[in-house]
């Protein structure tokens, strides 16, 4: 069996439901609690490769941090990456990964799409 693994925020409802969703399909699953154990640099460009995704795109705007931090305004990736890595409740979630494949949970359907 492959394994998988998911960036999950037990606080989240799209994460929990993600991960309902997963344990539903019996799949053998790592979960990363990524507030207490949040992805370095070279993790978060490896989920950015996989995601073919532009960094702002892993982010959560609408968190007030986004705001405080004025990241809007930022427009070095490395620099907000490492606003991440200092900060990851600032990380887009849930984060589902299979294979080389990885796929945001919004909606938490999207976890199945890539099975």
């Amino acid at each position: 069996m492959t394994k998988a693994t998911l960036y999950h925020n037990r606080r989240c409802s799209k994460s929990r439901q993600a991960l309902q969703l997963l344990q539903a399909a019996n799949i053998d699953l790592t979960i990363i609690d990524y507030l207490t154990t949040p992805p370095d640099l070279k993790t978060l460009r490896s989920l950015q490769k996989m995601l073919s995704l532009p960094i702002r795109d892993l982010m959560r705007p609408k968190e007030a941090l986004y705001k405080t931090l004025a990241l809007a305004n930022t427009t070095d990736e490395q620099d907000l990456l490492k606003a991440i890595c200092a900060h990851p409740i600032l990380l887009e979630r849930p984060i589902f990964i299979y294979k080389d494949k990885a796929v945001i949970g919004r909606p938490p359907e999207n976890v199945l799409d890539i099975l």
